[in-house]
């Protein structure tokens, strides 16, 4: 097996959206932007697959039985075991986070799940540790706004290495100046999908796909 890659997941219920926004407030002062490990039972509100739509984001990328796929900035797992799921036993996920306490928790779900096709990884903004060139898909949701500015293209550079020839990365970000569940606008942590595809140019990435989710974006790019 090879290996798979994280960051974090950002995304509550539409009813827990303040306690999401003050968890940010709190991280930012802690850990800087990072999304704060104590408070990973934010990102598993009942009513997020609802809103989340995660077999459409799955679609777009063309994630199917037997993908090799990342989840960067796993979290607790909410997408990590839908993506194991999906790709099946012939497939791989590869968990990636910044955070070693993503990475436990990430554990203890998937052997709970009793799920053997997921492989955890421990990365940096910058390098995501991935296999070269291995993926099927890259997804990277709601991870986006948690890099600093100056290591976004490299950070894209990156995770584009570590793709197959027809590869694809999947970036989804709250859209600004919406409600609905994730950072409310006023913290300044959500990310303009023009911004995110400057990002790609520089990097050397290009759109492929764009598409609407209920409080969301999600952009599909290649090489």
């Amino acid at each position: 097996m090879n290996a798979r890659a994280v960051a974090l997941a950002l995304a509550v219920s539409a009813s827990g959206a303040w306690l999401q926004a003050s968890a940010l407030g709190q991280a930012a002062a802690q850990h800087g932007r990072l999304f704060p490990p104590q408070d990973l039972g934010l990102l598993e509100g009942p009513d997020r697959e609802a809103w989340q739509k995660p077999d459409q984001i799955m679609d777009a990328l063309g994630i199917a039985d037997g993908s090799v796929v990342a989840d960067i900035g796993v979290g607790a797992g909410w997408f990590t075991i839908r993506l194991a799921r999906r790709v099946g036993p012939n497939g791989v996920v590869f968990a990636q986070d910044v955070q070693r306490e993503m990475l436990d928790a990430v554990r203890r779900r998937v052997g709970r799940e009793e799920l053997r096709n997921v492989e955890t990884r421990l990365g940096t903004a910058r390098t995501p540790n991935l296999p070269a060139g291995a993926l099927d898909a890259v997804l990277v949701v709601d991870v986006y706004p948690e890099v600093e500015d100056r290591d976004r293209v490299t950070f894209l550079q990156s995770l584009a290495t570590s793709l197959k020839a027809t590869g694809r990365i999947g970036i989804v970000n709250y859209k600004p100046g919406r409600g609905g569940p994730g950072p409310a606008p006023s913290e300044g942590v959500r990310v303009a999908s023009a911004l995110v595809e400057r990002d790609a140019e520089a990097a050397g990435l290009r759109v492929v796909a764009r598409q609407n989710l209920p409080y969301q974006y999600l952009l599909v790019l290649g090489r």
